[in-house]
């Protein structure tokens, strides 16, 4: 354990903001699932607000720092193939 003050705010906020990162990530992979579930079930209505409110998550994470941008982007191109309905 840290003796400087300022070391054990800076062990306090990293913790913060990686459950802050992890909740977007779970958040993501989440929806993922439910994308495929209302795919496979071939519910059109539910699958496109399924993979609207997949596509905003993975682009608040980018922007708050949770997700590289490459990696966001392969997730949205990912969610495009399992939306279409092609093999993965």
């Amino acid at each position: 354990m840290a003796n400087i003050h300022s070391q054990k705010k800076r062990i306090e906020r990293a913790e913060r903001e990686r459950l802050e990162n992890r909740r977007y990530t779970s958040k993501i992979k989440t929806y993922f699932h439910r994308l495929e579930a209302a795919v496979q079930g071939g519910d059109d209505a539910v699958a496109d607000g399924e993979h609207r409110t997949l596509v905003r998550t993975i682009d608040k994470a980018i922007k708050r720092g949770a997700l590289h941008r490459n990696t966001g982007a392969r997730k949205k191109s990912r969610a495009a193939r399992i939306r279409r309905g092609a093999p993965e």
